[in-house]
C-alpha cells in the first residue's frame, strides 16, 4: 500500500522521517494526557459518589421534616410561613481549565450574612420540625452546587478522555505504522536504484577498460 502512495525519493524519506519523529513525540504526549485524565477523572468519580450520599441524605431529612412539620402545621400556616424569604441566593459560574477541559466553578453568595435569615416565619406559631426542614436544605445547598460541579466535570472529562483515546488510537495504529512502513519502502527503494546504478557504473568501467585495451593492441600493432 506504501508503494502506491509514496514517492521514493530522498526529499520524500526526509519528510517522512519528521512526520515519524512528531507523530512518535505526539503520541507519548497524548498517552500522558490520557492516563492524567484517566486519574483525575477516577478521582471525581469517587469524590461524586460520596457527596452524592451526603446530598440524598440532606434531601431526606428535608424531606422528612416537611413532612412532619405539615403532619403538625395546617396547610395554611405552611403556605403563609413560607411565602415570603427573607434571604435569597446568588449563583456564579466561573471556569477552571484542567488538562484543557474547561471544568465549571460554581459559587453563590447570600444577600445577607445573617444566617437565621433562612427563617423567614416567626416561630410562634410554627414547629420544631419546619426549622429541621429549613436548616437541612440551606446545609445541603452548597454540597449540591458541589455535586453539579462534580458530575459536569465528569461528563466533559469522559468526553475529553474518549477523544483523546481516539486519536492515541489513530496515531498508534494507523499514522506511525503507515509511515514506519512509508521510510521502509523509500529506503528500500532507493538501495534498489544504488545497486543498480553501481552495477550500471561497473559495466560502463569495464566496457571502457575493455575499449581501452583493444585501442592499446591496436597501438601496438
Amino acid at each position: 500500500m506504501a508503494g502506491s502512495q509514496v514517492t521514493p525519493t530522498r526529499m520524500e524519506l526526509t519528510r517522512l522521517k519528521r512526520k515519524l519523529v512528531t507523530a512518535t513525540k505526539g503520541h507519548r504526549l497524548l498517552k500522558d494526557k490520557r492516563d492524567e485524565l484517566m486519574r483525575q477523572f477516577l478521582d471525581l468519580v469517587r469524590e461524586d459518589m460520596e457527596l452524592r450520599k451526603k446530598v440524598e441524605k440532606g434531601i431526606a431529612d428535608a424531606n422528612r421534616n416537611f413532612v412532619l412539620a405539615k403532619a403538625g402545621m395546617s396547610e395554611e400556616t405552611l403556605r403563609a410561613a413560607l411565602m415570603a424569604p427573607k434571604q435569597e441566593v446568588y449563583l456564579e459560574q466561573d471556569k477552571k481549565n484542567v488538562m484543557s477541559v474547561d471544568i465549571p466553578v460554581f459559587e453563590y453568595k447570600t444577600r445577607t450574612a445573617d444566617a437565621n435569615d433562612i427563617y423567614s416565619y416567626g416561630f410562634a406559631f410554627t414547629s420544631g420540625d419546619l426549622d429541621g426542614a429549613v436548616r437541612s436544605l440551606s446545609e445541603v445547598l452548597p454540597d449540591m452546587l458541589k455535586l453539579a460541579e462534580i458530575e459536569k466535570a465528569c461528563q466533559l472529562m469522559a468526553t475529553e478522555i474518549e477523544k483523546t483515546r481516539r486519536r492515541v488510537n489513530a496515531l498508534e495504529h494507523v499514522i506511525i505504522p503507515e509511515t514506519q512502513e512509508g521510510i521502509r519502502y523509500i529506503t528500500m527503494k532507493l538501495d534498489e536504484n544504488e545497486r543498480s546504478t553501481q552495477v550500471r557504473l561497473m559495466k560502463v568501467k569495464d566496457m571502457m577498460l575493455e575499449e581501452a585495451h583493444k585501442y592499446s593492441e591496436k597501438q601496438s600493432r
